[in-house]
């Protein structure tokens, strides 16, 4: 069968060197892809947004199953346009519908989805610019820091944590008023702050069906001990230490079943991955967002660490039989440290030659911003490189990775040298 991947990232090169272990699979696509998918798979040079290129190419080469790596393409509706059409109806979209979307799409939709099932999360309250003097009354009665986040998508930015209350007033005109985020920020969510540790939990369903995936924790900082600007993430470790099996009861009893029971209820048909972000908060889970995706750099030590045939799994998102499906998940401690341009988060550069991956040979690694230019690759985007390895302990996978890294050269390459400090 052929397949077809949507995306350009770590993520979607985790995906292809996953699915490829499938016997099932005779051709795997990845549209854009970048230089590590191009050794494996054949990438196409189209937008996964540009639905109508996707069209042409699923005809073209046969396609017979799309995944949808990022969330974009899914909030704008790919699930649907293929439904939508006679030539693809029969085609199974890995990935929701955009009703489903929403659950990323819009933070107030997703919130509101929360408290009418019953999921645990934060004391919230929305605002446009029409109710900013209600937005201000709102923020004086929650004690600091102040969260606010952009309704809509915003490439990951859409999110502010203020410790000052007039700076959290201030932010919260210049968002609704002054578009900060774009219409993304037309409608604001204020939250209570939720205090813990937190982690990610990972499900892939068929709508009713349901396998949970590994657990794993995220970097988001730029700078060692959590310091500086947010970036899309540093690394992740998986599994998480403190999330252990009474702590997975629960957040299965609390958060994953009332999810899909919700979905169901409100006639939502999902089928795919639910990337629940949680707090653990004295053992206590409060989910902190949903996405509708895998994360990334998540994915690059999730799916290493699932024994199971990937391309399987996908059958039975499509036909609603993943309860038949086999589903192991290796004991070994997977961790990866994402290599980034020098300047990121902020302005980089780009066209840097990377050099000495080849020559890695105990850890693996996913190609992110990276593309082919002159027979060389080169940098492309801020995160370049996720290098992920093994080990039976956090510390024995950490050590593999960095000295991976140190084989690895491009020109102001950055990196944390801290990743999983405050799991060790």
């Amino acid at each position: 069968m052929n397949v077809l991947i949507l995306g350009s990232g770590g993520r979607e090169h985790a995906f292809a060197i996953k699915l490829l272990e499938s016997k099932k699979i005779n051709q795997l696509f990845v549209a854009p892809g970048n230089a590590g998918t191009d050794k494996i798979a054949k990438s196409i040079n189209i937008n996964p947004t540009d639905f109508k290129a996707i069209k042409e190419i699923v005809l073209e080469k046969e396609i017979k199953m799309v995944v949808v790596g990022p969330e974009a393409p899914l909030v704008e509706g790919v699930h649907d346009f293929f439904l939508a059409d006679d030539e693809l109806k029969n085609i199974p979209v890995i990935g929701p519908k955009k009703d489903g979307a929403l659950l990323e799409g819009s933070k107030n939709f997703s919130k509101q989805f929360m408290q009418k099932h019953g999921v645990p999360t934060a004391r919230y309250a929305s605002f446009t610019k029409e109710k900013l003097q209600d937005g201000f009354a709102f923020l004086e009665t929650l004690v600091p820091p102040f969260v606010l986040k952009a309704d809509g998508l915003a490439a990951g930015k859409g999110v502010l944590i203020l410790n000052s209350l007039e700076e959290a007033k201030s932010e919260l005109e210049e968002m609704v008023s002054n578009l900060k985020f774009g219409e993304a920020s037309a409608t604001v969510v204020i939250e209570e702050f939720l205090k813990g540790i937190e982690l990610s939990v990972f499900v892939l369903t068929d709508g009713k069906n349901y396998k949970i995936l590994p657990s794993a924790k995220d970097y988001k900082r730029i700078g060692e001990g959590d310091a500086g600007l947010n970036t899309g993430g540093m690394g992740a470790i998986s599994p998480v230490p403190f999330a252990d099996e009474a702590f997975l009861n629960k957040v299965e009893e609390l958060v994953v079943k009332p999810t899909i029971a919700g979905l169901q209820k409100d006639g939502i048909d999902y089928r795919g991955f639910i990337f629940i972000g949680l707090m653990n908060d004295n053992g206590n889970p409060f989910v902190v967002e949903y996405n509708v995706r895998m994360g990334d750099p998540e994915t690059e030590v999730v799916l290493p660490r699932i024994n199971s045939d990937l391309f399987e799994l996908f059958e039975g998102v499509a036909h609603q039989n993943l309860n038949e499906k086999s589903f192991s998940v290796t004991d070994k401690t997977a961790t990866t440290v994402m290599l980034v341009s020098g300047g990121y988060p902020e302005a980089y550069e780009k066209n840097k030659e990377i050099t000495g991956f080849e020559s890695v040979d105990e850890s693996i690694v996913f190609h992110a911003g990276t593309t082919l230019k002159d027979g060389k690759v080169v940098t492309s985007g801020g995160r370049v490189m996720a290098v992920t390895s093994f080990g039976d302990t956090i510390e024995e996978a950490l050590e593999k990775s960095y000295r991976s890294i140190d084989k690895i050269h491009f020109d102001k390459i950055n990196y944390r040298k801290d990743i999983g400090f405050d799991l060790v």
